[in-house]
């Protein structure tokens, strides 16, 4: 499991002109596919009146291939869609779409020539993208008494950890927030700490 990735952190877009084909290519982030599909839907409708609109995305983690997709939206098949998604996977990132629009100049590129125009465009944007590092989060429920709260703010800051809700009652029910990667080692920790007192139990999403 893909415990961090690189996302993008804006939007990029680059434009370049093939044989007086001109060639948009856009990158955004879209943690999901609804979101991969609504920016792909903007774009269509920013660029009406281009011949072809083509597209990939990675909506999830880099190696969930079941949050991919892509298409050639009339390209010949393999020469647009595969392109932009090899170039996407890649680059390591995860959560992102791109789409290449293409004005078409009236001259044939020819499959290997749409292959460099379209995997090209992408290349060049993904090399102007500006990126953050997403830290995957595990929730957890945990519940303590008053007086041990302080102590479990210790152990969770050790982790990187931190509070989401507190709900107040005769005891503290607690969401947490813990890096899935560290996780193992924040409940041992905090088992040690409070001798076995204390444990962890998955949040309901």
């Amino acid at each position: 499991m893909t415990n961090s990735y690189h996302i993008p952190s804006a939007q990029c877009e680059t434009e370049e002109t093939i044989k007086k084909s001109r060639f948009i290519s856009l990158i955004a982030h879209t943690p999901g596919r609804e979101a991969a599909l609504s920016f792909i839907e903007s774009v269509r409708q920013q660029h009406p009146d281009a011949r072809h609109h083509c597209w990939a995305f990675i909506a999830g983690a880099p190696d969930d291939c079941q949050q991919w997709g892509f298409s050639d939206d009339g390209e010949p098949s393999g020469t647009a869609g595969k392109p932009i998604l090899a170039r996407l996977q890649g680059s390591g990132l995860g959560e992102l779409t791109a789409v290449v629009v293409r004005y078409s100049g009236g001259i044939k590129l020819g499959t290997g020539g749409l292959v460099r125009a379209y995997g090209g465009g992408v290349g060049s944007t993904l090399a102007q993208l500006e990126t953050k590092l997403k830290v995957i989060q595990t929730r957890l429920l945990l519940t303590c008494s008053y007086d041990q709260q302080a102590d479990v703010q210790h152990i969770l800051a050790r982790y990187s950890g931190l509070i989401e809700n507190t709900e107040y009652g005769e005891q503290l029910d607690l969401i947490i927030s813990v890096p899935s990667s560290q996780v193992k080692d924040f409940s041992k920790d905090l088992t040690n700490h409070f001798k076995g007192q204390l444990s962890t139990r998955p949040a309901d999403k």
